[in-house]
């Protein structure tokens, strides 16, 4: 029984832990690294077909985006998750894969014309469409009994949408371990979703630590901000622009607007027009309606049993095709502009930005976390001039930044989490956080809390049983490499990964009808001809 950290470990993205109890075999979250990452991560162990399970804590891209990758790489289990994560990435996983071939076909234009070689996407449609295929769902609360290995239960983590928790019972060898992986920890007191569900025994704790170093600060009263930003933008002509990302902060967004358009808080321009303008937050919006009685608080729910949708109200526009997007900056009436992506890196809101940022009348709302190295950040940073699609653009517009809308806990939030355990868990390890931050909370929690708590590199591995470490690794710094060179190993790793899956194949097939066995063998060896060169 062992627990090996693949992902996100003294970095927060890219999640991925391994977990080998008795002859089962599974990964929990499988997600892409973005932004700037420092360390390497090591690679899983076993053969990607040899996986029996992802589970799955939720669908945000950092947690959930490379699963496509394993199905290409030989993936066949089962992903396991809950219902509301399901429908989420029935739309996001299909979305990063659209991403995937059409950067690789933007790429391609290019290379042709200079000559170089073509590059392929890191996965593709087919392998989102064969990976989804995969997918069973369950209830928040459900014991879900995989085989006689390991039962599991998803606890409500109040992060996004379906988030969660995920208790895990192994067994093996006459011993069981109880092991929680937190995932993201959400924030308190957040519009539509519940608040964290808290969870009361483990042997052992995988905890995110995101903001293990930090305060979110005093909570801003949101709809008074947001309705002061409106008014004085709307006064002035201009439109209010908001980067969300697509899921989670584009609902917040909405209920708080329908809460401003209900109570009548803006003065002299009552009918004014939201837009949606990102096909991504359309589609997701349409899955949080889906999920109304599921996943919603108290608040909400009181609304939804009075006939009250608590994300759509009148003068809301949701745009899907590209020229519905077009109008919008097509129209001089003054209006709020809802658009992903959140960081503004990509997305239709690149192109609302082109439109407005000039534009003194205009406001740029930000309502989430901007990364290093983003338009955002440069943005909120006081950049005077940007470029967008090769033209210098001067920032005259209004840079606005709402506070306090963090989907995760604060240190003070996290440590609420973690004490809520009524008995100690036999060690905590801190995973989910910026380099110094996981040092900085497993410190924290063995000082003041008493925890066994250390912050682990990818690389290391655990014997649960024993309770004691097999390999503790220290982080390999990433070594720059090429584009060329990333391409060229990424497309030769699934050409070992289809290999080892052929061979796993071959040993299932012991003991079949020979004339089928030999059918097969001709096709393998006809397959060597071609290639054998």
């Amino acid at each position: 029984m062992k627990l090996m950290f693949i992902g996100a470990d003294h970095e927060v993205t890219g999640s991925c832990h391994y977990l080998e109890c008795g002859d089962t075999k599974l990964v929990v979250d499988y997600g892409m690294e973005q932004g700037v990452n420092r360390y390497e991560n090591a690679d899983l162990p076993v053969a990607f077909s040899d996986l029996d399970y992802v589970l799955l804590t939720h669908a945000h891209i950092d947690h959930a985006g490379c699963i496509p990758l394993l199905y290409a790489k030989g993936f066949r289990g089962q992903i396991i998750t809950t219902y509301a994560t399901g429908d989420l990435c029935q739309i996001m996983l299909r979305d990063s894969a659209h991403i995937q071939e059409m950067e690789a076909e933007w790429k391609n234009r290019k290379a042709r014309r200079a000559g170089s070689p073509e590059v392929v996407p890191l996965y593709t449609m087919a392998d989102a469409q064969g990976a989804l295929s995969h997918l069973k769902t369950f209830e928040y609360g459900e014991i879900v009994k995989l085989n006689d290995d390991i039962s599991l239960r998803f606890i409500d983590a109040g992060h996004l949408f379906g988030s969660a928790s995920i208790e895990v019972w192994c067994r093996e060898e006459g011993v069981e371990k109880k092991i929680v992986f937190s995932g993201d920890i959400g924030n308190k007191n957040k519009p539509l979703i519940r608040d964290p569900e808290y969870i009361k025994e483990a042997d052992y704790v995988v905890m995110e630590c995101t903001y293990g170093d930090r305060e979110h600060g005093a909570v801003m009263e949101h709809i008074d901000e947001l309705t002061h930003i409106i008014q004085k933008t709307l006064d002035r002509g201009g439109n209010v622009v908001i980067p969300a990302f697509a899921v989670g902060r584009t609902q917040e967004l909405l209920y708080f607007i329908r809460k401003i358009k209900n109570d009548h808080l803006i003065f002299g321009h009552e009918g004014f027009p939201v837009y949606v303008d990102s096909p991504l937050a359309v589609e997701a919006t349409h899955v949080f309606k889906k999920n109304l009685m599921r996943c919603y608080d108290d608040e909400t729910r009181e609304l939804v049993e009075q006939g009250i949708n608590p994300i759509e109200f009148p003068g809301l526009y949701l745009s899907v095709t590209s020229e519905d997007s077009k109008a919008i900056n097509f129209d001089a009436e003054p209006k709020v502009i809802i658009s992903a992506s959140g960081m503004c890196d990509a997305g239709r809101i690149r192109h609302h930005l082109k439109h407005n940022l000039w534009r003194p009348e205009c406001s740029i709302v930000f309502a989430g976390y901007q990364a290093e190295a983003t338009l955002g950040r440069s943005l909120i940073d006081g950049a005077a001039e940007v470029k967008l699609f090769g033209e210098s653009i001067d920032v005259e517009a209004h840079i606005e930044v709402m506070k306090g809308l963090s989907s995760h806990a604060d240190i003070n939030g996290l440590l609420e989490w973690i004490k809520a355990f009524e008995k100690k868990p036999e060690r905590v390890f801190a995973v989910h956080g910026d380099d110094a931050v996981c040092d900085v909370f497993a410190d924290r929690l063995t000082h003041e809390l008493g925890l066994n708590a250390s912050a682990p590199f990818s690389g290391s591995v655990f014997d649960l049983i024993e309770g004691r470490w097999i390999e503790e690794t220290v982080g390999i710094p990433i070594q720059k490499v090429t584009p060329a060179r990333r391409r060229s190993d990424s497309v030769f790793a699934r050409l070992v990964a289809a290999g080892e899956r052929l061979a796993k194949v071959i040993l299932r097939n012991e003991g079949g009808a020979n004339k089928d066995l030999a059918r097969f063998a001709d096709q393998i060896h006809s397959l060597c001809d071609r290639w054998d060169r």
